[in-house]
């Protein structure tokens, strides 16, 4: 699982054009969900987001926080992604969390603030496609 986190004065989601969700100052997070990815992945990146110190304190410094080829089918990461939502929400303030519509295609309007991107990705773990040979020098365990 991955997240591309950018600070933003505004960000905003239009399906047909009609705005379904935008947000003023904050974060404006892209999120990337792959084969295997479970429960584990979205906590992880739950609390790296909620965690990271992107804003800054009286003192101007950064101390407060607030499709490729892996990734998982939609019918999968539809209900993958409304967890990573609701776990957020249950972390924060759910009614801060604000999203697009799932698998629609969206014009997304971020006006990025510093700039400040990040990329944060849950811990890499082995994917096992049932398509992938085995080396002869590979053991089946």
């Amino acid at each position: 699982m991955k997240a591309v986190i950018q600070r933003v004065t505004s960000a905003s989601v239009t399906v047909d054009d009609k705005v379904i969700s935008s947000i003023g100052n904050g974060l404006c997070i892209l999120i990337g969900i792959t084969r295997g990815d479970t429960l584990a992945d979205i906590k992880y990146i739950v609390k790296k987001i909620l965690n990271i110190k992107v804003f800054e304190n009286d003192n101007k410094k950064w101390s407060a926080s607030v499709m490729d080829k892996q990734a998982m089918p939609a019918q999968e990461s539809e209900p993958f992604y409304k967890n990573f939502l609701n776990e957020l929400g249950k972390n924060y303030k759910p009614e801060l969390i604000k999203d697009g519509i799932f698998g629609a295609m969206m014009q997304v309007s971020i006006q990025n603030n510093g700039p400040v991107t990040l990329e944060i990705e849950s811990p890499i773990k082995p994917v096992k496609d049932s398509t992938e040979k085995l080396d002869k020098n590979d053991s089946a365990e």
